[in-house]
């Protein structure tokens, strides 16, 4: 049996920090909980789950079992789970069970079952639903519980009361203006409304999609790509450009003649970019492969044979695109000679990709462990 205080209720109340292992353990610290806060129902949670011990070790369906607690972070989401992740493998490793029964108060907690089913299989679930005493569960009680439980959370306080606060600011704003400009009612109207959806929008799509976990992530882990990736489109960009203001002068100089058709432009541009394209693809994986040397990702080997694969590629299009219009032959001396470049290109590629494999396969284990914290 395992009970789950996701948002550690347990530890901010009552001081308990998990996890916390064995029956007896686990009543102290439901009392512990019971009296900081009698009405939260976490300590329900951990009594229904030395319940359900008791009744599972009087049966004697199992070989063994046990009870246990386990409890995340106030700060819900990926620090809470990071901790119940942590908390779950030491459990583990002091009782290493074959499977488990979560008991939780709800959905909330129920998030985190993809985290226990990597480690170990769900036998069953428990939710514990708390009674009410019908002559307290009045519409005002209730009301007044659940608003003190919403100014008490910062998120929850922020959708129920910020959100509201601003649009009734805003309106409030743009009311007085109207007062002063009557003529420009109209447009403050329009500006008001459209304001108000784009910042209520705007919250709501940067929750769903968590752009401030993704915006963190990007800062810290993948700024020197954003780097790369940026120095690589403006590569590419002032090379298309001057591809394609230099148009004529560089069909001259490959043809003798100016493009007469949108198809034979369209193939000289191709290859006058062929080489902004290829140093923009080259400073695109030179940002990976620093990325990569910094963070020791094993992958490195592989973005290292990347950017030694760009003189094959560069010789394909230069070749491909002068063969199209009819500059080099198939069995001219000067398309074997790059041809067998190109091949020479692949061929050393492979090979240092291949040593490289192998002399950086220790930083896979360092990949691992990043990747999989509190293991």
């Amino acid at each position: 049996m395992l009970a789950i205080d996701r948002d550690d209720d347990f530890g901010k109340k009552a001081g308990v920090s998990g996890p916390v292992i064995g029956r007896d353990a686990c009543i102290d610290a439901a009392l512990k909980l019971s009296l900081a806060d009698p009405e939260d129902s976490d300590a329900n949670v951990l009594y229904a789950a030395v319940k359900l011990y008791d009744e599972l070790k009087e049966r004697g369906e199992f070989e063994d079992v046990e009870v246990a607690l386990i409890t995340g972070h106030p700060d819900v989401g990926v620090k809470s789970d990071l901790e119940l992740q942590k908390q779950l493998e030491e459990v583990l490793k002091r009782f290493p069970a074959d499977g488990v029964i979560p008991v939780t108060d709800g959905a909330e907690d129920e998030q985190i079952f993809p985290i226990i089913t990597s480690r170990i299989p769900i036998i069953s679930t428990r939710r514990v639903v708390v009674k009410q005493s019908e002559s307290i569960e009045t519409t005002y009680y209730i009301l007044y519980r659940y608003l003190k439980e919403i100014l008490s959370d910062p998120e929850a306080a922020k959708i129920f009361f910020g959100l509201p606060g601003m649009i009734l600011l805003i309106y409030g704003i743009a009311r007085l203006l109207s007062i002063k400009y009557q003529q420009s009612v109209a447009i403050i109207s329009s500006t008001v409304t459209g304001l108000i959806l784009f910042l209520i929008g705007g919250y709501f799509f940067a929750k769903a999609f968590r752009i401030r976990e993704v915006l963190g992530n990007f800062l810290t882990k993948g700024f020197i790509q954003f780097v790369s990736a940026v120095a690589a489109i403006f590569v590419l960009f002032a090379g298309a450009v001057n591809a394609y203001l230099n148009l004529e002068s560089i069909a001259l100089q490959l043809t003798g003649r100016y493009p007469g058709t949108e198809l034979l432009g369209a193939v000289i541009f191709l290859n006058a970019i062929n080489t902004p394209f290829i140093v923009s693809l080259g400073v695109l994986m030179i940002g990976k492969i620093v990325h990569s040397y910094l963070r020791r990702d094993y992958h490195i080997w592989y973005y290292i044979s990347g950017i030694l694969l760009l003189p094959a590629l560069w010789i394909t299009i230069d070749v491909t695109t002068l063969y199209a219009l009819s500059i080099v032959s198939f069995a001219s001396i000067e398309f074997l000679k790059k041809g067998l470049i190109a091949i020479a290109d692949i061929a050393l590629a492979t090979l240092v990709g291949m040593y490289l494999r192998d002399k950086v396969r220790g930083w896979e284990k360092v990949e691992t462990e990043r990747s999989t914290p509190g293991v």
